[in-house]
């Protein structure tokens, strides 16, 4: 009988651990020369939680019973959600965010446990015998649980913790969501972005190809009909020209030319192609062409979207978000403000090297120049003084722990255990995604922790809950191997 837990996972948890330790002292030494068990500096209240993370983790191995978990799913997910909605209320700002709880020495973010008690009950709800993803009723059902937390931590103004739920799609996926939607989520990040950083009109054109390519795959009919639609994505191209000459053929004082200039070409575009849409629509019913009639969807959706990027930049987004945006998609500069934490973090990351400065020979981090180094932008401390070595070592071993645990988890036979192993892969892929991307300037600074190694008792422990909750299920189903 084999009742071995995953050492290697166990193994890779605790050289992560221990590789943001030091890194959180090389990140604070300068500017507060003390020991790295000095409790008066953030390396040494690091150790602190690294101690009662352990002590969490051994609970969780040895003490708690491992049934515990899919029983206590749902009252968690309860008792979370309400410590979610009264932080908001009994909670301390903290850089614009009211998502914490202070308790003198030591605070508390409840957006963190959220991860877990999400996790849980997704795990509960679709391994019953009757959940099917493609019954309305069990989707809409998924939808609520991963809609509830994200929209109130959005109300706590912490979007780096609600963009994390985006990653559970991967589980759903996992578990028979189709594809399709995966490419619409992808589509309307584009339309986003294109719509901020060229025209409406760019993004109408560009939703109409997408959706015509996407049926064409789908439908596996090319040749005759790609030259058809190729032909008319051209004519529909010509539209701003053909506008444009028309409005040269009047006076500018003319009505004629103030009429033209009010009706924009992206309106004619839409208006072409909203009257096509009934035909589509009689023709997916006619033919049984589901996927048709998903594709008329999914471009309503395609144009509501554009049509309201600019109320939901200007009104919805902060301040300080919507500069972010602007300074990542090139439309502003501003290197010494808002841009400032990038700018230093890719400076530190680029000045390593292949084999970095050494350790606590940083000067970008000797020197202060990057905020928040000890936290959000631990990675560039590790790509000054370790170099591109270090940061391929570092995202090598998140590479084997989220591949670990999708590994352990497609060979369990609990279906609770196979789909609580899949959303802690996805947290810790979007934490590490979004993280990374944000210190090389690939995404916008929103203040997400690495997951293990930045400084923090909330991230470390609920990380440390989250994977060794998945340990012990592992371990559970492996006695009987």
């Amino acid at each position: 009988m084999k009742q071995s837990f995953d050492w290697k996972l166990v193994i890779c948890y605790l050289l992560l651990v221990l590789i943001g330790w030091v890194n959180i002292y090389a990140s604070i030494h300068s500017a507060e020369p003390a020991g790295i068990f000095d409790l008066s500096v953030r390396s040494g209240m690091q150790f602190i939680w690294i101690l009662t993370s352990l002590g969490l983790a051994g609970l969780i191995m040895f003490v708690l019973p491992p049934r515990l978990w899919e029983s206590a799913a749902i009252p968690l997910y309860i008792i979370v959600i309400f410590l979610l909605v009264a932080v908001i209320f009994l909670g301390v700002e903290v850089k614009g965010s009211r998502s914490w709880f202070d308790f003198g020495v030591v605070r508390f973010q409840p957006a963190e446990v959220s991860k877990i008690s999400t996790s849980l009950l997704l795990a509960f709800i679709m391994s019953r015998a009757n959940f099917k993803m493609t019954d309305p009723k069990s989707f809409l059902l998924i939808c609520l649980v991963l809609g509830l937390p994200m929209l109130i931590i959005l109300g706590e103004k912490e979007t780096g913790s609600a963009l994390v739920y985006a990653g559970f799609i991967f589980v759903l996926y996992r578990e028979g969501l189709t594809g399709w939607l995966l490419v619409l989520a992808g589509i309307i990040i584009l339309l986003f972005i294109l719509t901020l950083t060229t025209s409406p009109y760019i993004s109408i054109m560009v939703l109409i190809a997408t959706v015509v390519i996407c049926n064409l795959l789908d439908y596996g009919k090319g040749g005759k009909r790609f030259l058809i639609y190729g032909a008319i994505l051209l004519a529909l191209g010509l539209i701003p020209w053909a506008h444009g000459r028309i409005s040269a053929n009047f006076e500018p004082e003319s009505q004629a030319f103030a009429l033209a200039e009010k009706i924009k070409p992206v309106y004619i575009l839409l208006g072409i192609s909203l009257l096509s849409l009934p035909y589509y629509l009689i023709r997916a019913f006619k033919e049984k062409r589901h996927f048709l009639s998903l594709s008329v969807a999914a471009y309503l959706i395609g144009v509501i979207t554009v049509f309201s990027t600019d109320f939901v930049f200007n009104h919805v987004l902060q301040d300080h978000q919507r500069k972010r945006i602007e300074v990542l998609l090139g439309l502003k500069e501003d290197p010494a403000g808002v841009g400032y934490n990038v700018n230093q973090s890719m400076i530190a990351i680029g000045s390593g090297g292949a084999l970095g400065k050494g350790y606590l020979h940083g000067t970008q981090t000797a020197y202060g120049f990057v905020p928040e180094q000890s936290t959000d932008f631990i990675f560039c401390t590790v790509g000054e003084e370790w170099g591109f070595l270090g940061c391929m070592v570092v995202i090598l071993l998140y590479v084997f722990m989220i591949w670990r645990i999708i590994h352990d988890a497609e060979r369990s036979r609990e279906n609770f255990t196979r789909i609580y192993g899949y959303c802690v892969a996805s947290c810790l892929f979007m934490h590490l995604f979004i993280n990374i991307g944000m210190t090389i300037g690939l995404m916008p600074v929103i203040g997400i922790p690495l997951p293990l190694m930045s400084y923090g008792g909330s991230s470390l422990w609920a990380f440390t809950i989250l994977i060794f909750i998945f340990i012990v299920l592992d371990h559970e189903e492996k006695k009987y191997f």
